[in-house]
């Protein structure tokens, strides 16, 4: 099979699209046939700089397509069939072997690109709102990075929850996109007085929850953002900002931090199953999916030099 494959980490240049072994099904895997692989936040990070499980190394932790061939020990799926997976690597190629448990069927008629974004982003998007952060209707929420695939899930759960959503990006621009989505209040948090637009907006109270996927000087300012009791979820950061925490900040205002990774929850009967609804909800259109662009695989590097340079809204895609 081809693969985009890299022998070090670095800039989005190291990936080479060339040839790769093909998987080995295991007595409880599944063979799918890739026809759309959704590039995650992680797999930028896993790239740059994150730990190599093979040499060469394919990427990548979601994508859809058709089952090939099932286990020995696999009787829930079957060949023919299609499915969205989740895996730690390897989605960046045209076949890929993952644990049946791993993979949820997609709904008829429902289009595979689309299909292919939801686990890991409305997945993590649902656990970081309601698991960990326990929203509820009427709360106000601070969501980082909305322009992004967990922020576009996470602006449409929360709203839907009757939640008020205020929503942060690197512009308005990039925000006005996705605005209709169930922003209540854009910010641009590039300026330097972000948090007192913030405050501003609930009238100097403060946010009941903010979910950051940003970190650094972003989860600093988040801090102040929240209200007394507020709650703070640390997901990701994807801001690469290297400045450390001050975990001292919390004390007063009697705040909460939560880390949250979706992969230690995914094997988990509830984790599976609330995945399984949220594909359910695109699929009859209760909640949407934002595609930016597709790549084909070749050109895995460009398309993960677009996700870089901050552009994209939604999710970008490669095609095998």
């Amino acid at each position: 099979m081809k693969a985009a494959v890299y022998y070090e980490t670095g800039d989005p240049e190291v990936l080479r699209y060339e040839e790769f072994p093909d998987p080995a099904c295991g007595p409880g895997d599944v063979v799918v046939r890739i026809e759309a692989i959704s590039i995650e936040g992680g797999d930028t990070l896993n790239r740059a700089g994150g730990e190599m499980a093979t040499s060469p190394h394919v990427v990548g932790y979601q994508c859809a397509g058709t089952i090939i061939e099932i286990g020995t020990d696999v009787h829930e799926r079957s060949v023919g069939e299609r499915v969205v997976a989740t895996m730690m690597w390897g989605s960046h190629a045209e076949l890929i072997a993952v644990p049946a448990a791993l993979a949820w069927p997609v709904p008829e008629g429902v289009d595979i690109v689309a299909v292919a974004c939801v686990p890991v982003a409305f997945g993590t998007a649902d656990d970081c709102l309601f698991e960990f952060g326990h929203l509820q209707a009427g709360e106000t929420v601070l969501i980082h990075a909305a322009a992004g695939g967990v922020g576009v899930a996470a602006i449409q759960l929360a709203k839907r929850a009757g939640a008020t959503v205020i929503a942060t990006a690197s512009s308005l621009a990039r925000l006005e996109r996705v605005r209709n989505l169930g922003i209540d209040h854009p910010v641009d948090y590039s300026l330097d007085d972000w948090v007192d637009v913030v405050r501003g907006i609930t009238g100097g109270v403060g946010v009941d929850l903010v979910v950051d996927s940003v970190g650094g000087r972003v989860l600093a300012g988040s801090v102040r953002c929240l209200r007394y009791r507020g709650r703070l979820i640390s997901v990701g950061s994807a801001g690469r900002d290297p400045a450390p925490f001050d975990i001292s900040t919390l004390s007063m205002g009697n705040h909460s931090l939560t880390g949250v990774f979706l992969g230690a929850e995914i094997m988990n009967p509830r984790t599976r199953s609330m995945i399984a609804d949220r594909i359910a909800d695109v699929a009859s259109g209760a909640l949407e999916v934002l595609v930016d662009r597709t790549y084909p695989l070749a050109e895995a590097a460009a398309a993960h030099a677009y996700i870089e340079s901050r552009q994209a809204v939604g999710r970008v895609v490669l095609i095998p």
